[in-house]
C-alpha cells in the first residue's frame, strides 16, 4: 500500500509545479504564434492588393480563410489528439504552419494564397493552439484556472508585436521575403511542442486524452433511434446509430435542439462574428486610405493588443465575483453592444488621434468578449457536455468569420467607401447584443413565471439560463476528453 501511495504521489509530481510552469510559457508563445498571428494581416493587405490587383473582396477571403479554420478546426484537431497525444499534435500544427508561410512566398495569384496562408497555415495554427490548451488540463489541476488565464495574455502580447514586426520587415525587404521569415517564426511551434512531454501515469503508460464515458441520455437516444424506424438492414442501422453518436460526440446538435440557452447564445454570436473581425481586417487600410502614415496605422494594431494584455485578465476576475453569478450574458451583451457603439467613432473622423481613441474603446469591448465567452457558454451548458457544445459552437461561428469580411469587402469594392466596413460591423455587433441580451432576459422571467406557478420542468437545463458549477477537478480525475478552446 505505502509503495502504491509513493507511486500516485511520483506520477502527481508534474502537475502544478515543476515543468509544468515550462509548459505553460510554452503556451503563452504558442497562443501568441498562433492567435496573434492573424493581426499583422492588416498591415500587409494593401500589398497584397497592388501585387495581385485584386479587389478588397478578394483580398480579404485569404484572411477570412485562416481565421474560419483555425476557430473551426476543433472537431478535427480533437481525434488527432486523441491518436497521437497533444505533443505531436502541436508539432504537426507548427510544421504545417510553416510550410503555409513558406508556401504562400513563392505564390503568383491571390487564389494561391488562400490555400497555403489561409488553409495550410489556418489548419496548422488550430492543431498547435488547441492541443496546447489542452495539454495545460494535464499539467494543472489546482491551478488550472490561473494556467488558462495566464496563457491568454499570448494572444494580448502577440496583437501587440506581430503588426510591428510586420510592418518593419515589410518597409525592409517587401511582402515574400517577410512570408519567409514568418515561415521560421512559426516554426518555434515546434519547439513549444517539444517541451509539452506526455505526463506518466502510475503505472508508468504515458497520460492520453481519456475515452469520454457514456453522456447521459445517450443510450436512450440511441435507442430510440433504432426502434423508432424499423431499418431495412442492421448494418445500416448499426451505421446511423454510429452517425449519430459522433454527431452527438463533437456536435452536439441534441443540446441546440433542447437547451434554450445554448441556442440563443450560439446563434447570438454566430450572428456577431459576422462583423467583429471587420476592424482588424480593414481598420489598417481605412487609415492609409485616409492619410495615415504606414507605420503609425500598424500601430492602431498593436494598441489594441497592449491594452488586452491588462483589460482582459481585469476582466475575466471581475466577472468571475460573485455579483455576476448568472449575470455573465448581460456582461458579455453589453461588451459586445459597445464594441459595436464604438465603430461609429471611425465613421466621424479618420485623424490619427481619434482613431487612437476608437482603438482604447474597441480594446476594452473586445477584451470583455474575450473573458467572457467561454465562462459564459461554461454557464448555460453542463460542464460534461462542454467538449462537443464547444464543437458545434467553433464550428458555426467559423463560418460567420469566413463569409463576413468578404461580403463587406464587395460593398466597398462597390461603393468605393471604407465607411461601409464600420456601418456592416456596428450593425452585427448591436442587433447580436440586444438579441441575447433580450432574449436571456425573456427567458428568465420565463422561468420565474413558471416556478411560481408550480409547473415542474422535465430537465431545467432546457429551458432556462442557470450557472453551471466549474469547480477544477481533484488530482485523482482525468481532465475532460478534448476540450476545444479558442480565444477572441
Amino acid at each position: 500500500e505505502e509503495e502504491a501511495t509513493m507511486s500516485q504521489s511520483k506520477a502527481a509530481e508534474p502537475q502544478d509545479r515543476g515543468w509544468a510552469w515550462m509548459v505553460l510559457l510554452a503556451a503563452v508563445l504558442l497562443q501568441g504564434l498562433t492567435l496573434g498571428f492573424p493581426s499583422c494581416i492588416g498591415v500587409i493587405f494593401m500589398d497584397l492588393q497592388h501585387e495581385f490587383q485584386a479587389s478588397n473582396s478578394e483580398t480579404s477571403w485569404f484572411p477570412s480563410i485562416m481565421v474560419a479554420v483555425l476557430y473551426g478546426g476543433g472537431p478535427l484537431c480533437s481525434i488527432l489528439v486523441k491518436r497521437f497525444g497533444c505533443r505531436f499534435a502541436v508539432m504537426l500544427g507548427g510544421l504545417l504552419s510553416s510550410v503555409g508561410m513558406v508556401s504562400s512566398s513563392f505564390c503568383k495569384s491571390i487564389s494561391q494564397l488562400y490555400l497555403t496562408a489561409g488553409l495550410i497555415t489556418g489548419l496548422g495554427s488550430c492543431f498547435s493552439f488547441q492541443a496546447g490548451v489542452t495539454v495545460l488540463g494535464y499539467y494543472f489541476v489546482r491551478w488550472r484556472t490561473l494556467a488558462n488565464a495566464i496563457a491568454s495574455t499570448g494572444v494580448s502580447l502577440g496583437f501587440t508585436l506581430w503588426p510591428l514586426l510586420s510592418q518593419y520587415l515589410l518597409d525592409e525587404m517587401g511582402w515574400r521575403n517577410t512570408f519567409l521569415i514568418f515561415g521560421g517564426i512559426l516554426l518555434n511551434c515546434c519547439v513549444c511542442g517539444a517541451i509539452m512531454r506526455p505526463v506518466q501515469l502510475a503505472s508508468g503508460s504515458p497520460l492520453q486524452s481519456p475515452k469520454p464515458t457514456e453522456e447521459p441520455g445517450r443510450t436512450a437516444e440511441g435507442a430510440q433511434l433504432s426502434n423508432g424506424a424499423s431499418s431495412p438492414h442492421p448494418k445500416q442501422q448499426t451505421r446511423r446509430t454510429a452517425c449519430f453518436q459522433m454527431l452527438q460526440k463533437y456536435l452536439a446538435f441534441d443540446i441546440f435542439c433542447q437547451n434554450k440557452g445554448y441556442q440563443i447564445y450560439t446563434i447570438g454570436v454566430t450572428w456577431m462574428m459576422m462583423g467583429f473581425a471587420l476592424p482588424h481586417v480593414y481598420l489598417v487600410p481605412y487609415a492609409i486610405q485616409n492619410g495615415v502614415e504606414e507605420r503609425r496605422a500598424a500601430l492602431l494594431i498593436s494598441i489594441i493588443g497592449f491594452i488586452n494584455i491588462f483589460i482582459r485578465p481585469l476582466t475575466g476576475l471581475l466577472s468571475g465575483h460573485r455579483v455576476f453569478t448568472g449575470r455573465r450574458i448581460y456582461l458579455f451583451s453589453l461588451a459586445a453592444l459597445l464594441y459595436g457603439l464604438s465603430n461609429f467613432i471611425c465613421v466621424i473622423s479618420a485623424e490619427f488621434s481619434v482613431l487612437i481613441i476608437y482603438c482604447i474603446i474597441l480594446s476594452i469591448a473586445m477584451s470583455g468578449i474575450g473573458a467572457l465567452t467561454f465562462q459564459v457558454l461554461m454557464d448555460v451548458v453542463e460542464m460534461d457536455r462542454f467538449s462537443s457544445a464547444l464543437g458545434l459552437f467553433t464550428i458555426l461561428e467559423s463560418i460567420t468569420l469566413l463569409i463576413g469580411p468578404p461580403l463587406t469587402g464587395l460593398l466597398v469594392d462597390i461603393t468605393s467607401d471604407f465607411h461601409y466596413v464600420f456601418y456592416n460591423s456596428s450593425f452585427f455587433l448591436i442587433s447580436a447584443a440586444l438579441f441575447m441580451g433580450l432574449s436571456f432576459c425573456t427567458l428568465e422571467k420565463k422561468t420565474k413565471l413558471k416556478e411560481a406557478s408550480k409547473v415542474p420542468l422535465d430537465s431545467p437545463s432546457r429551458y432556462q439560463y442557470s450557472e453551471m458549477p466549474t469547480e477544477p477537478q481533484s488530482e485523482s480525475q482525468s481532465p475532460p476528453a478534448v476540450v476545444y478552446i479558442t480565444s477572441i
